[in-house]
């Protein structure tokens, strides 16, 4: 059935901030660069096969994939549903601050402007439906964000409201999902859960 890899973009400014990114163009920090090129390296010393890198449209994710491209040779093209979500009037402020906290919790909030968690699970479980189809035929490197990497697992995985907000990556982290890991319902077989 197939499988495709996902990694967070490299380190920026509001990441060591602590600020929330969301959908503002941030840029990747001399580590976020060096973070990129060290996976565009270790996706060669893994010898992992990928035919294609899909990326988010934002600056720090587009700078990530040409760097992984540069390195790795594979070729890239700009993704527009991995954007990251647009988290509204929370943006730039403090990631860990208690208002957004209780705001993330309701996954029909969009934030005061921005997006909710339920269309931003719309929009990439229609990616992954359409990543599926051709699984079999093509591994794709999706580089995005870190509450895209919540939607991918939330995909794969029967989560809590609680563990979908909590979830995230590290920078320049990649995971592989497997299609055929999926069950009926779309969710993931993993630990006796659903």
């Amino acid at each position: 059935m197939g499988y495709f890899y996902f990694a967070r973009h490299g380190q920026t400014v509001w990441n060591v901030e602590n600020k929330i990114c969301g959908a503002t163009d941030i840029e990747l920090t001399e580590l976020g660069r060096e973070q990129a090129r060290e996976l565009g390296r270790e996706i060669l010393k893994q010898g992992l096969h990928i035919d294609e890198i899909l990326y988010s449209p934002l600056k720090r994710a587009a700078d990530t994939a040409g760097h992984i491209s540069e390195i790795t040779g594979i070729p890239m093209r700009m993704e527009p549903r991995l954007k990251e979500q647009n988290f509204g009037k929370y943006e730039a402020t403090a990631r860990d601050g208690a208002e957004f906290g209780r705001a993330k919790a309701d996954f029909v909030c969009n934030y005061g402007g921005g997006e909710s968690m339920l269309r931003l699970c719309q929009r990439i479980y229609n990616l992954l439906d359409d990543i599926k189809g051709e699984a079999e035929d093509k591994v794709y490197l999706l580089v995005a964000h870190n509450g895209i990497a919540r939607a991918v697992q939330s995909y794969f995985n029967e989560m809590t409201n609680e563990e979908f907000a909590a979830f995230g990556i590290k920078n320049c982290e990649i995971r592989r999902y497997d299609f055929e890991d999926l069950r009926g319902d779309g969710l993931y077989v993993e630990d006796g859960r659903k």
